[in-house]
């Protein structure tokens, strides 16, 4: 079995604890959905949230979607100038068998920005899949 990364991010439209709780919850919930993992087999979630967002800790809504045994970390992101604000990014780790490729890493809202090469690649599966 191997550890895999699945990254992910968010931005909120303003610092509220609600605002912070409901969209990393809307986050978690997509990479859990995208790639078909179980809660028992994450081994601990990184969360970071840029300097304008401080009304929570991102972690608390991985507890209120019942995920209490995993190991959880909030962090800030660095203060760059022009960087995305009001983000809130997701690593989480997970064992599993699958390969990198087979890794659905997801960017919502204004953070799709952050990983143009993913989301495009994300659109494009989306338009053959129509068609």
């Amino acid at each position: 079995m191997l550890v895999r990364g699945i990254r992910g991010a968010i931005t909120a439209e303003s610092n509220t604890k609600e605002e912070i709780i409901e969209k990393t919850k809307e986050l978690l919930v997509t990479l859990k959905k995208e790639n078909d993992f179980k809660v028992e087999d994450i081994v601990s979630i990184l969360f970071s949230v840029t300097p304008d967002l401080n009304a929570a800790f991102p972690a608390q809504s991985a507890r209120e979607l019942g995920w209490n045994r995993v190991p959880l970390f909030d962090i800030q992101e660095i203060d760059v100038p022009g960087s995305l604000p009001k983000c809130i990014r997701i690593l989480i780790q997970i064992n599993c068998y699958k390969n990198q490729t087979e890794i659905k890493h997801c960017y919502l809202r204004g953070a799709e920005i952050l990983r143009k090469d993913l989301v495009k690649k994300t659109l494009n599966l989306k338009e053959s899949e129509s068609k």
